[in-house]
């Protein structure tokens, strides 16, 4: 895999261990700000948050596993499965809750796919 292709992939993983550590483990410290919420929705979505950012961190191990998988055709398919699904789910966090999600997740994801596509000759 290409230099900047991992480097790219890499960088939507560790996005996802951030989003995963804000909604799960600093939720309570940093929702009101990060999420412009309320003190009292906080409290309220506290546990949901908690689950959505697993989900999160899920995306996260699949595109790591993909980045050292000993195996290349697996590591391509966490690869691909892994993007995949970070581009869908910011493309509807940006449709459903904020807009900005569109270029805090999926843009990069899209930006890292299409490096990656190249990078490993899968077109054409």
């Amino acid at each position: 895999m290409d230099i900047a292709a991992k480097i790219l992939v890499g960088l939507v993983a560790l996005i996802h261990v951030y989003i995963f550590l804000l909604e799960s483990v600093m939720f309570r410290a940093r929702g009101v700000t990060a999420f412009k919420l309320s003190p009292q929705e906080v409290e309220q979505m506290a546990t949901a948050m908690s689950n959505q950012g697993l989900y999160n961190l899920f995306l996260a191990v699949a595109l790591g596993l993909g980045l050292f998988w000993p195996e290349p055709a697996v590591a391509r398919a966490f690869v691909l499965f892994g993007l995949g699904c970070v581009i869908v789910a910011g493309i509807w966090g940006g449709i459903t809750v904020m807009r900005t999600i569109l270029f805090i997740q999926a843009a990069p994801a899209v930006l890292a796919l299409v490096v990656y596509v190249l990078a490993n000759h899968l077109i054409g």
